[in-house]
């Protein structure tokens, strides 16, 4: 997989789970937004890991 993909597969992972997260806390603030997007992030490589195992 070229390197722009991989980019590709981990920026719609991570927008796809942020916005789940948005969606699912209570009160939208600046700190819940960004531990949201942390995790989203630490989450996206371990989804494309996984894949890539699996493969």
């Amino acid at each position: 997989m070229a390197r722009g993909a991989a980019a590709a597969e981990i920026a719609g992972w991570w927008a796809g789970l942020t916005a789940v997260w948005t969606v699912l806390i209570s009160t939208v603030d600046t700190l819940e937004l960004a531990v949201g997007a942390g995790c989203a992030l630490a989450a996206a490589f371990a989804a494309r890991g996984a894949r890539r195992a699996v493969m």
